[in-house]
């Protein structure tokens, strides 16, 4: 996520301009992120497999939680309540 360092004055053209500086920094941060992985030995086509891991990852977690959501209500708990059940941890 974008840090909101900018705050405009409600001028659109001004806002815009905000958004892109933001994003031209957050660009260079991801550049230098980028170059410091290569630097210890990451190859890019490893960073492109891991990043794709993460977000099918993602996806999966998403649907999970929703399928649990589900099926709090259904029951009339919460979905907190159903984790023992599962065996999951607070933190997945």
């Amino acid at each position: 996520p974008s840090p909101k360092s900018c705050q405009p004055n409600g001028a659109n053209e001004e806002a815009l301009r905000c958004e892109i500086e933001e994003l031209k920094q957050r660009d260079l941060a991801l550049d230098q992120e980028i170059a410091q992985l290569l630097s210890e030995g990451y190859s890019l086509e490893e960073l492109e497999k891991h990043i794709s891991l993460l977000h099918e990852y993602n996806e999966i977690k998403d649907a999970g939680q929703m399928l649990l959501g589900k099926l709090a209500v259904i029951r009339g708990v919460t979905t907190k309540q159903l984790y023992p059940e599962y065996d999951l941890e607070l933190s997945d």
